[in-house]
């Protein structure tokens, strides 16, 4: 289900992928993230997707006009995991909520991996 809001004007509706993308872009500014993760769950690799693909390591989902986002997301080595997953629920509630006008319910963290960077 997308999200949706009735104006005036008429409808609006914000398609989940918009607001997915919007999401990773969002993740990778935040301290310690590295980038998003794409799962192979059948061969149990993780990888470290390109900007152009963030979207894949977000998955939205919408009820009642309420945002649910599930992150797959590579932090970086020596960070506190739950100083980054703070930053990140934090800093990426108030973005999607200013970009889409609708609450964050919930936000889910899975962390995929870890790589050290130069």
């Amino acid at each position: 289900m997308n999200a949706t809001m009735n104006t005036d004007l008429g409808n609006v509706v914000i398609e989940n992928d918009v607001i997915a993308k919007y999401a990773g872009s969002a993740a990778v500014e935040c301290f310690g993230v590295v980038g998003m993760a794409a799962v192979n769950v059948r061969d149990g690799i993780t990888k470290l997707l390109r900007k152009e693909s963030l979207n894949r390591g977000v998955n939205i989902s919408v009820n009642d006009n309420k945002i649910t986002v599930d992150f797959h997301i590579i932090v970086s080595y020596g960070v506190s995991i739950s100083a980054v997953a703070d930053n990140l629920v934090s800093s990426v509630r108030y973005k999607i909520e200013e970009f889409s006008g609708l609450p964050v319910e919930k936000i889910n963290i899975y962390v995929e991996g870890v790589r050290v960077i130069d």
